[in-house]
């Protein structure tokens, strides 16, 4: 798509930039190369098929960095969760319930079901029709556990740091685990060496899964106990 079509820049994050193309689409571009957008929108097209709440995509439009797809109305979680508009412990119930929706769609290509792997705050716009998952570039076929594991891993980064941020997070991984039983032994050891490969990670971020880690097994050892 030519740049002369793009309007203006709506956000930014780690791997991609957002831009306006009218006020029913926009166009998420990749930058340097990172990712794939036709096999992420056809992710995105499947799970719409099967009635998950992903944004429509116009693959005819889209290329290898450019994806088309339905602009959505309303803030992402993490905004509202950082103005006050919601609380941590229904934000944390809302992502258990949307994992738990995706898990039960079956995998395109082989067993397990389809993962996001990326599902957080900043990933979830709240919209008037019930809330969105962006972002599906990590998508893949696999165990839920993984899943699972991943969004505990990265909220459980934020809750250890010194960000301003670790208190409500923690608040949030207490309620996404308010049941933990769907987090596997397997997902929990995976989760945390697959988050230290991310290239976007810094020195830091990579610092703290141990932390992290821990803290995601003291809600295990409090079910085992219960």
């Amino acid at each position: 798509m030519a740049e002369g079509t793009l309007g203006r820049l709506l956000g930014s994050g780690r791997t991609a930039d957002v831009y306006e193309l009218d006020e029913a689409w926009v166009l998420r571009r990749y930058r340097d190369g990172y990712g794939d957008a036709l096999a992420e929108g056809a992710v995105m097209a499947y799970l719409r098929e099967h009635g998950y709440p992903a944004p429509r995509v116009r693959l005819a439009d889209s290329s290898r960095t450019d994806l088309v797809m339905q602009r959505l109305p309303g803030p992402t979680m993490l905004r509202a969760l950082t103005e006050g508009a919601l609380g941590a412990d229904e934000a944390g119930g809302v992502l258990a319930r949307l994992l738990r929706q995706l898990h039960g769609i079956p995998a395109r290509r082989s067993q397990g079901s389809v993962l996001h792997l990326d599902l957080h705050p900043d990933n979830v716009i709240l919209t008037p029709d019930g809330p969105y998952v962006i972002d599906w570039d990590n998508a893949r076929d696999g165990d839920p556990g993984l899943d699972w594991g991943s969004s505990a891993v990265i909220l459980a980064q934020v809750a250890v740091g010194d960000d301003p941020l670790a208190e409500p997070a923690h608040a949030l991984l207490t309620a996404l685990l308010a049941d933990p039983s769907d987090l596997t032994e397997d997902g929990l050891a995976q989760a945390p060496r697959r988050r230290a490969e991310n290239p976007t990670m810094s020195r830091r971020e990579v610092e703290l899964l141990g932390d992290a880690h821990a803290l995601i097994r003291t809600f295990m050892r409090e079910e085992r106990t219960a």
